[in-house]
């Protein structure tokens, strides 16, 4: 009965020896270095997680307050930036300025048809400068004959024939429009010109005319050079003839050169 009970109290002590035992080893494991603790990996994932979202709204309220700086100082520098007044080129704001309108006579060969018009009011007492100066080598003479050197022959005279040296300019006696550019044996190149109440005037013995039919010219505006002279006036020499009739009729030229 004796036996029975020790080897009981023998096996409770063995029991509990090993549990013992047990419980060290498992206390020993947990606190022995470089075994990883699953609670501490886990607490450490959890702090990490609280710290990118604690941080996020920071970092988000730190780029919207990045962005509004820079709105803000792009709108500071267009407001300080000067204003550009684009340029007008000059030749628009001529264009645009109003201007009185004055009569001019075409350019010179422009071939314009139509130029601005001259006020033509030529009359008995109007002022008429002379084609070229020169001479007067044959004068006007509608009543009587005279003669004429180079034909040999005594002739009546519509015009006036005015000595004047090759290429010398031609000018316009007065305000003018072309009539006509035209040509013929005895006077080569001329021009007819209308200078206004049925005033026409005719200048021949020309060369590299400088105008063209319907322009209009100012007095004084070169109209061509004088040639070469035609057959007619040979024995003459170089000049100028000049010719002018009103109405139809022909009248002096000497009456009313300047």
């Amino acid at each position: 009965m004796f036996k029975d009970k020790l080897f009981l109290v023998m096996l409770v002590l063995g029991l509990l020896t090993i549990v013992a035992a047990a419980g060290v080893v498992t206390i020993q494991r947990g606190n022995t270095p470089g075994e990883e603790n699953p609670y501490m990996e886990q607490n450490q994932g959890a702090m990490i997680a609280q710290e990118s979202q604690a941080q996020e709204p920071e970092q988000i309220a730190g780029s919207a307050d990045a962005q509004r700086e820079q709105m803000e100082s792009h709108i500071n520098n267009k407001a300080e930036e000067p204003v550009k007044v684009a340029e007008v080129p000059e030749s628009t704001q001529k264009s645009n300025t109003p201007q009185k309108e004055e009569p001019q006579a075409a350019q010179v060969d422009s071939g314009m048809e139509h130029a601005v018009p001259l006020v033509l009011n030529f009359s008995e007492t109007s002022p008429m400068a002379w084609p070229v100066m020169g001479n007067v080598l044959l004068d006007y003479s509608m009543d009587t004959t005279i003669y004429f050197p180079t034909l040999e022959q005594y002739q009546v005279n519509p015009g006036v024939v005015i000595q004047a040296e090759v290429s010398q300019p031609v000018v316009a006696p007065a305000n003018a429009k072309v009539v006509a550019v035209s040509a013929n044996e005895e006077l080569g190149n001329f021009l007819v010109l209308d200078l206004g109440n049925d005033y026409l005037a005719t200048c021949g013995q020309l060369k590299e005319i400088q105008v063209v039919e319907n322009e209009y010219l100012e007095a004084g505006q070169v109209m061509g050079y004088v040639a070469e002279p035609t057959k007619y006036y040979s024995v003459e020499g170089s000049n100028i003839y000049f010719q002018l009739e009103h109405e139809g009729n022909k009248v002096d030229p000497l009456d009313y050169f300047e």
